[in-house]
């Protein structure tokens, strides 16, 4: 058994992400869903990478009450960042466009938080970056991407593992899984950490 010391327990994966749910099962975890509303919006003196680890303890601290002494909790968030500019999830089709448009020809970076909670050890989190640089996307190419694949869950509205991956991702410095929306060898490890 790869996680021994999860043998009774119970994992929860707080998101509606298929993508997370995917890269979680990929390290051959099975959690069950729970959603609530949570208000993601972060302090203006919270700056960069350091978004992504503040908004994933917010998540983790709405359930903390409710776990039980066998829940292991686990929560995530995920900014792109050009510049100072913080890129969310775009509300509409013209923000998308706009982000798109924005991060066409340039480096920017994705930061991911991931955070493991249980009621004795309280939230442990961690953050990743991975820097990504698009080549220059025409504006027909970013129009048919917004209307096919409807980027509107992910920030910076795109998916690095449908069409923009595959053709408008020149480079990547880190983890492919970071980008995607969880870092799996930090969740990896902070799941390890409660061995102890």
């Amino acid at each position: 058994m790869l996680y021994p010391h999860l043998n009774g327990k119970r994992v929860i994966l707080a998101s509606q992400s298929p993508r997370r749910l995917e890269l979680v099962r990929g390290l051959e975890l099975e959690p069950v869903i729970w959603l609530k509303e949570v208000d993601e919006s972060f302090p203006a003196e919270i700056k960069g990478p350091a978004i992504a680890e503040y908004v994933t303890r917010i998540k983790a601290q709405a359930y903390l009450a409710e776990l039980s002494a066998h829940d292991v909790l686990i929560t995530g968030d995920t900014v792109v960042l050009l510049g100072e500019k913080v890129l969310q999830k775009p509300q509409d089709r013209d923000e998308a466009f706009q982000m798109l448009s924005e991060l066409s020809g340039k480096t920017h970076t994705v930061a991911s938080g991931v955070a493991v909670t249980t009621s004795g050890t309280g939230i442990r989190s961690m953050v990743d970056t991975c820097d990504v640089t698009f080549r220059k996307l025409e504006t027909d190419w970013i129009e048919h991407y917004i209307d096919q694949y409807e980027p509107y869950d992910k920030a910076g509205a795109y998916g690095v593992q449908d069409l923009i991956g595959f053709s408008g991702v020149e480079h990547m410095n880190g983890s492919y899984f970071t980008v995607m929306g969880l870092p799996t060898h930090k969740l990896f490890q902070l799941i390890n950490s409660l061995k102890s």
